[in-house]
């Protein structure tokens, strides 16, 4: 893999999503065995662990192995058992957790995909990712980058990857008990920007093309077709969808006969075809089905396979290539594990380790973030980080409401609200009053919505949707 194409893919969008697809049941066309995926998968594990610092990590500044987490949860490895020298004290989730809690994580000049990167990555390893720590919640660090005067993205529109990474990392990264985290009017605002920026020809690049001619005609890439059409199905659209469906035919066109390689702007490779793969996994679509076995006998996971050394486990970026590649194999892992980019954290094997673990109240005096959303129930979705320091274990709902007026990012997702202290039933938001029926409610972290009081308790790492209707 080129450098300069490893920063544009893996820096700033860094992969990682969702619900491992398993393939135990092997179709009539297959030509990748069980057998041989098994152990593909178990050669692929040892590479990775291989990648472990002395201390460790995985991760550091800038670009790194980090994303290795996602391919240990596709493969049932659970992070925290991943140890140096079976040094549990350095295992990699420990290492990690506290690598995202501090204040120079990701650096000086951080973008939203680090932030994405990082939810993804803190989810697979059982790190819940608004509750990383007293000071880090990453689900409010992805909110502060909507786009409030282009609402629906998330970075800089004209990157579009930063959007499909958001739409990833809030609709893959679920809660502890597997519920969605965020409300349905900010999934559907991502569901919105991720179908007017499908191409004609069914694919994605990281560019955005909304509304752009010439730019909707323009060529697909493997790559970010397969990251957006992972995206809508962790939003929850279905696979049978026809933004889905039409991307999957862009994938299934690419195919390359007698490799299973998915023909990539970049050439024919493994991290393209990781991700291709990865979006089929995401959406329940099985890459070694009829649709994807070739004229020639092969898959896009034959193409994978062949690209590892066996048994070392690593895989090759290019197949003219001589030796492995870590990121290559991070993402042809994933894939051959049945994973898109996250999955929920297996449980694991070393004693006394819980599958999750999460700051578990406010440290008083400690500044934080909470993520918040506002419906107004007429389109007018609002989108916030907001900055506050707590001065107890817990916090109120009036609290976090009166804080986003003056620290809310970007600022104006509240203007003003009724009552302005103490407590009771909070009656006007934005300057929109309750009438009859419709009201202001409020939920947290995915729960129902229920008459919004401003003593209503919030703990840390709740995510807040406040929305006006009936």
């Amino acid at each position: 893999m080129s450098p300069s194409r490893t920063v544009r893919r893996l820096g700033l969008v860094a992969p990682a999503a969702l619900g491992a697809f398993a393939l135990s049941v092997l179709p009539a066309l297959a030509t990748s065995t069980p057998a041989q995926i098994t152990t593909s998968r178990t050669n692929g594990v040892a590479y990775l662990k291989s990648l472990q610092a002395a201390d460790g990590s995985y991760a550091g500044s800038g670009l790194s192995n980090e994303w290795a987490f996602s391919a240990f949860a596709a493969t049932g490895t659970a992070v925290v058992d991943v140890a140096p020298g079976g040094d549990t004290t350095k295992n990699a989730r420990t290492v990690y957790r506290n690598l995202l809690s501090t204040s120079g994580w990701p650096s000086a000049s951080p973008v939203v995909t680090d932030y994405e990167r990082g939810t993804l990555n803190a989810y697979a390893a059982g790190i819940d990712p608004a509750r990383v720590s007293a000071s880090r919640n990453l689900i409010a660090n992805i909110y502060g980058y909507w786009q409030a005067a282009d609402p629906g993205y998330f970075g800089p529109s004209s990157n579009f990857n930063g959007t499909v990474f958001a739409a990833l990392a809030l609709g893959g990264a679920k809660t502890q008990a597997g519920g969605a985290r965020v409300p349905q009017a900010l999934t559907d605002a991502l569901v919105g920007k991720l179908r007017a920026n499908q191409h004609n020809d069914g694919g994605w690049t990281y560019q955005k093309v909304e509304g752009n001619p010439t730019g909707l005609a323009s060529a697909s890439d493997i790559d970010m077709t397969g990251a957006a059409m992972a995206a809508l199905c962790a939003s929850g659209v279905p696979h049978t969808d026809t933004d889905v469906v039409q991307a999957k035919d862009f994938l299934k066109g690419k195919l390359v006969d007698n490799t299973g390689a998915f023909n990539s702007l970049y050439g024919v490779n493994t991290s393209s075809n990781g991700w291709g793969i990865a979006g089929l996994n995401a959406c329940g679509i099985d890459p070694q089905s009829a649709d994807f076995t070739t004229a020639g006998g092969k898959t896009p996971v034959d193409f994978l396979i062949a690209n590892q050394y066996k048994p070392a486990g690593g895989f090759k970026y290019k197949p003219t290539d001589t030796s492995p590649s870590a990121y290559s194999s991070i993402d042809a892992l994933r894939a051959v594990a049945g994973g898109g980019f996250t999955t929920a954290p297996p449980v694991p094997v070393t004693p006394g380790a819980p599958q999750w673990v999460a700051q578990p109240t406010f440290t008083a005096g400690t500044a934080t973030k909470l993520a918040l959303t506002v419906d107004d129930g007429a389109g007018g979705l609002k989108v916030c980080s907001v900055a506050f320091t707590p001065t107890g274990p817990t916090t109120t709902l009036g609290a976090v409401v009166d804080a986003a007026i003056t620290a809310g990012a970007p600022s104006g997702c509240v203007t003003g609200l009724t009552p302005s202290s103490g407590t009771g039933t909070i009656t006007t938001v934005n300057g929109k009053a309750n009438s009859g029926s419709n009201t202001w409610k409020a939920s947290v972290d995915g729960s129902a919505f229920t008459a919004a009081t401003r003593e209503k308790v919030i703990g840390i790492g709740d995510t807040i949707a406040l929305r006006w209707g009936a």
